[in-house]
């Protein structure tokens, strides 16, 4: 006799929460620089994974500024106090619904319907969660990017989405701002070479712009470019074929090129392992008729985002709800996250992460 597990049996939705969260962790771009600890483009925070809340708040400690105390003069009552700034993450509930069709439909097809509204529904979520990472460390509050395939278009209540701060945009070329980008102001090795010297010195040439700090790799300290693939096609196009043979050695040589933040990497230039992207953010309104492409590249170092969990209720990460409609004839299927995701940012700044302007068009467009 065949054993059948119905809608909403306890088994089945329990074993189907925790398809749907391994699948969209296998799916998500971003998973590869998620992780706890602060060694980590995107720290994951774990506190309300076990334990009742919807905020996390954490701490920077400022390094210590004053001068030191010379000869017998005394040190008694100079003492620098420290300075602390704090962040927080909210989480808030997300869900997806789809339907597994009517009785009829499911008897004429041959498909497993329910293992289909998983796939798709964790496809989807595994976009969505990308997504979510670009548009917060993007600055992108209005949602004017013209990417055509985006569904992260609402921020989790709680977690604004702040535009990068004037220490933290750096325009190619000549450009010093939206208005004054032009079609010569392309992502190339030289806006590359110019992006790799700002994280170090950024504190050196203003104290008060907190440095954004490398992930260590296997003793190798390095920051991650991630591009859109409009801006990559246009660096090959203006390295050749040799220099960019150079950029892509320059990673299979280097050390932790298997790490997760070198793998998939398309080369490395000076400390910076280049990544391309389909969801970096594009936009269509700039230059000074406020009418050029351009894209949103992003430079990625520690803690440059957080993310956090809050436990679904069932021992998973995601909740699987079946719910049999109109009648008990359909078989609606929804999922949910509680989660939340945001841009690191202290004492009203960016903390990790430098938005990357250029020019950019489709190089398959018609001019």
């Amino acid at each position: 006799m065949q054993t059948v597990i119905g809608v909403n049996d306890p088994k089945a939705v329990r074993r189907w929460a925790t398809s749907l969260a391994t699948d969209t962790e296998k799916q998500s771009y971003w998973s590869r620089f998620v992780g706890t600890g602060e060694n980590n483009i995107i720290e994951r925070k774990v506190d309300l994974e076990d334990e009742a809340g919807d905020t996390v708040q954490f701490d920077l400690s400022m390094r210590l500024r004053g001068g030191m105390t010379l000869g017998d003069d005394r040190v008694e009552g100079s003492a620098e106090a420290l300075t602390f700034y704090t962040d927080e993450v909210k989480i808030d509930q997300a869900r997806k619904g789809a339907s597994a069709a009517g009785r009829m439909s499911r008897k004429r097809l041959l498909h497993d319907l329910r293992r289909i509204a998983r796939d798709r529904t964790s496809e989807y979520v595994a976009q969505w969660i990308d997504e979510g990472y670009f548009v917060y460390l993007s600055g992108d509050a209005n949602f004017s990017a013209i990417n055509q395939d985006a569904v992260f278009n609402k921020p989790f209540a709680g977690n604004p989405i702040h535009a990068p701060d004037a220490d933290h945009l750096l325009y190619a070329g000549a450009a010093t701002s939206k208005a004054t980008l032009t079609a010569a102001d392309k992502m190339n090795v030289a806006f590359l070479e110019r992006v790799a010297v700002k994280p170090t010195m950024m504190n050196a040439t203003n104290p008060d712009v907190i440095r954004m700090s490398p992930v260590t790799v296997e003793g190798s300290k390095h920051f991650i470019v991630l591009m859109t693939k409009f801006q990559a096609y246009d660096m090959r196009v203006e390295t050749g074929d040799l220099s960019w043979s150079k950029i892509q050695q320059s990673l299979a040589t280097s050390e932790g090129r298997k790490s997760p933040i070198c793998k998939g990497g398309l080369g490395m230039i000076s400390n910076l392992v280049l990544h391309e992207h389909e969801s970096v953010r594009r936009f269509g309104d700039y230059g000074v008729g406020g009418n050029l492409p351009a894209a949103r590249g992003l430079l990625l170092g520690r803690q440059a985002g957080v993310v956090a969990y809050g436990s679904a209720g069932n021992g998973a990460r995601m909740t699987w709800v079946e719910k049999l409609v109109d009648a008990d004839n359909q078989v609606e299927i929804y999922c949910g996250v509680i989660m939340g995701m945001k841009k690191t940012r202290f004492n009203g700044r960016d903390f990790g992460c430098c938005a990357l302007d250029t020019y950019c068009r489709d190089p398959n467009a018609i001019v």
